[in-house]
């Protein structure tokens, strides 16, 4: 697959107790853009944070959330994520997801395929 310089990146930002089908959101979520032929995705677990709701989400060791924030990146064409965003929308009842300009420097695999 090639990706033109002038992509974009989809940032969806959940909680990691959050779920879709039994499954968490999170893993649910680069599934549907890996069966979706999108370019790549990846999920960072986040330490602290907080959303629409203004409470503090933290791993301390004093104070254990069960809803720690989850980020989900996946680059493509904005034509793609727009109509991957169409798809997982409904499945996004807490959470920020935006949508922004990227520079794509470099994209490839020595690998003919990730699986």
């Amino acid at each position: 697959m090639n990706l033109p310089e002038e992509g974009c990146l989809l940032r969806i930002f959940v909680g990691d107790s959050k779920r879709h089908e039994g499954k968490p959101l999170y893993d649910y979520i680069v599934r549907q853009a890996r069966e979706q032929g999108l370019a790549g995705a990846t999920v960072f677990r986040g330490m602290m944070g907080f959303g629409a709701s203004s409470r503090i989400h933290t791993s301390k060791i004093l104070r254990l959330s069960e809803d720690l924030p989850v980020l989900i990146e996946i680059v493509d064409t904005r034509g793609n994520l727009e109509s991957f965003l169409k798809r997982i929308n409904p499945m996004v009842k807490d959470g920020l997801v935006t949508l922004e300009k990227a520079q794509v420097q470099i994209y490839r695999s020595n690998k003919q395929t990730d699986r």
